[in-house]
Order: C-alpha cells, then structure tokens, then sequence
C-alpha cells in the first residue's frame, strides 16, 4: 500500500538537542536576513512533538513577537481536513468514490469540456464530457475543474469570479489529467449534502473535538484575534506588510478558510500517522487512512500548474512532472532518481499564503512548516521550508 500509514514499526524517530538548536538557529537566520518575516515550524511523531520552534514576527508593524501558538491562515491545508471528511463518509457506506458528484449535486450532470479557446476574446467551444465527475476525481484533483489564479483559461473564462469556476466547461475529461481546482470545494458541498449538516459544524463534531484541536476553526473568538498573523507580500524583492484588517469568519469551504497552529495541525497529521486514531477518538480505520495515501491517478502525473496571477502565485507544485496524488495529498515520487529527503510515498499540500507539511509515514515523521508570505511558492519561503526539511532529516535518529 502506497503510504503505508498504517504500519506499526517499534522504532521511534528523534531529534537530538543540537539538531533542536540547529532548527532553532536556522529559523532565527532565516528572517534576519530576510526571506520571511516570521516563521513556526514543528515536526511530531506518532506518539509527541518532536520539535517546535518559531522565529521573527507575528505582526511587525506592532512589534508582537511570532510564537508556537500564533493562528496562521492555513487555506488549502484546509483541503486534507475535507478530505479525511469525506472518507469517514465513504467509511460508513454513505459515500462512494465512483459514485458520480450528480448523485448528490445535480448541477454537475452532463458536463461540457473545453475543445479550443481563444484567449483574446474568450470565445471556447466544448463538447459532453466522456465521462461524470466522481467522489474519486474531486479528491485526486483529476475533476477537469480548474482556478482562476492558476489557470489563465479559468481565469479568462470567470474574469476571476470564483463562483463561476465550477460552472464553466472542464479543463479536460475527468480522470486523463491532473489539475489544481475547486475540486475540494464541491467535495465539502457534498460532505454537507450526504451528511446533512454544515461542514463548519460536521468539522467540529466529528474531526476538530474528537481530536482536541482548540484553535482551528473558520472563525477566530475575539479574545485570540491578537494572535493571527498578519500576511505579507513579497514584490520586487521586498516584502510589504498588508493592512491588518479585522479578523473576520472565514467563508465556510471544503477549500480552504480555517485558522489553525502547528500544534493543532501537527495533531491533525498524528491521527494520519496512527492510522486514523489519536487518543481515545477514531475518525478512521487504518484500511482507510492507508487508501487516502495510496495513488489513486493511475499513469497521470502532477502537472506544474502556471501562475495566471502572479501577484498571487508562482508556478507549482514541488515535484511536479513526477509526482501522483491520493485522496486528498500528493504523494513524492518513488522513482530513487527524483528521492527527496522525505521518503519516496510521503504525502504533502500546502496552503496559498506559504503554509506547508509534509507526513513521512516510513519514519513516522510528520513536518509542518508555516508562514503567511504571498506569492504562493515564493521561492525564499522554498527554500526555507527546504533548509527545514534539510535540518529535520539530517538530526533525525
């Protein structure tokens, strides 16, 4: 099974104090010369917290400090959080993977796909799609449902109006290609339809209590607002706090929109690296966490995605042309050729404003690394989370 998030092995991972004192240190060099202006990182095992440390700061124009317990805007690390939500439905027969999206949202029966397009007038022409959209095609991002930011045929077609980046023709015909979209999006729309509650409120029920995460939600209590960090921009070089608005509820999606830590977030991943359980809460079997890390794309690749709105992001992912992708993650190349210091099979995402981890299921490891710098991949908040990964493997015993 790719993933293998279901294996038990007595040995456990560590980290030695110096390679604690390195992460530390490389935290702290990494705003005094500039590539962020605050940084949390935190690596956990199965069973603790192996590291945590956090740099710079947390909102700079009012001086206040980045610390381990700093609320990020996590966005699309939201997406793994919908996903596992969505398997817990398919664990209880509610759901099926190729059970086609129309079986619970109509609007998505006899879809059209993209033949030609003409970018200066916009003008397209589509055909029926060959086959329906599945449960299994929004969790692998194989639907043909695309972004406006990070497709310039999305973003043409809507005029960056993201409503109607699920009513356009598709990109592809689902299942022949791999493209980031609003697939997670429609994937909670269907996690609210099958379950018959809100997603904010099937999250909190079912994944957020169980497994204790006290700060992630889609809304902030105003007593913890002073702990959200503000985003920054990075243009020309240089990097531009943007205004700190009040913090607001987030848009309830299947996309993106939580506030959360590391320290929930790295929670989150334990539940993943036992298999589904954490304490005494069991949202999964290990059977069923193990086929979220498995690749459910066949011969189709992650494809690099371009950047339609470079103000927003740059081309990504790491390891596209190589990699597949699960349920819900992206799974790293197991060709030795393309092994990154991660294990080949380990699952990533990440979130638009640079919040990043990674799970490591044959050491047991999981890393989340956050930031709030935009655009998406900036290539110094790359190179950060890649001295991270660096550190972490190279004091690991």
């Amino acid at each position: 099974m790719l993933g293998r998030l279901d294996a038990v092995q007595p040995s456990r991972p560590a980290i030695s104090a110096a390679g604690k004192a390195a992460l530390s240190q490389y935290l702290t060099a990494t705003v005094d010369r500039g590539d962020v202006p605050g940084v949390v990182a935190l690596a956990v095992d199965r069973d603790s917290v192996l590291y945590e440390g956090a740099a710079g700061k947390q909102d700079v124009a009012r001086n206040v400090a980045m610390r381990v317990d700093t609320l990020f805007r996590i966005a699309s690390m939201t997406k793994p959080v919908t996903s596992v939500a969505a398997m817990m439905l398919v664990e209880a027969g509610a759901l099926g993977l190729d059970d086609p999206v129309s079986k619970y949202l109509p609007a998505y029966e006899h879809r059209e796909v993209l033949t030609s397009f003409n970018a200066t007038s916009g003008a397209y022409e589509s055909r029926p799609a060959k086959r329906p959209i599945t449960i299994r095609h929004l969790m692998s991002h194989t639907s043909g449902l695309g972004y406006g930011w990070s497709s310039p045929i999305v973003s043409r077609l809507t005029e960056n109006n993201r409503d109607r980046e699920t009513e356009i023709p598709l990109l592809f015909d689902p299942g022949d290609k791999w493209a980031y979209g609003a697939s997670t999006r429609v994937l909670g729309q269907v996690v609210e339809k099958v379950s018959g509650q809100p997603l904010d409120t099937f999250f909190l029920e079912r994944i957020v209590g169980p497994l204790k995460l006290t700060d992630t939600s889609y809304v902030v209590p105003p007593e913890h607002t002073s702990r959200v960090v503000t985003v920054h921009r990075r243009a020309d070089g240089r990097l531009t706090e943007q205004p700190n608005a009040p913090v607001q509820q987030a848009a309830v999606s299947g996309e993106g929109g939580l506030y959360s830590t590391a320290r929930d977030y790295g929670t989150f991943l334990r539940m993943l690296l036992n298999g589904g359980s954490l304490g005494n809460a069991t949202l999964l079997s290990p059977k069923s966490v193990a086929m979220m890390g498995d690749n459910h794309i066949g011969a189709v690749i992650v494809e690099e995605q371009p950047a339609a709105d470079a103000a927003r992001t740059r081309p990504f992912p790491l390891g596209a042309g190589r990699d597949t992708f699960g349920l819900g993650f992206q799974i790293a190349a197991r060709d030795e050729r393309y092994a990154r210091l991660r294990s080949p099979g380990s699952l990533s995402w990440a979130g638009i404003n640079n919040t990043h981890f990674w799970i490591d299921p044959d050491r047991h490891l999981a890393v989340v690394v956050l930031m709030q710098v935009l655009p998406f991949y900036d290539e110094r908040c790359i190179e950060v989370l890649r001295g991270v990964e660096e550190l972490v493997y190279r004091h690991l015993g």
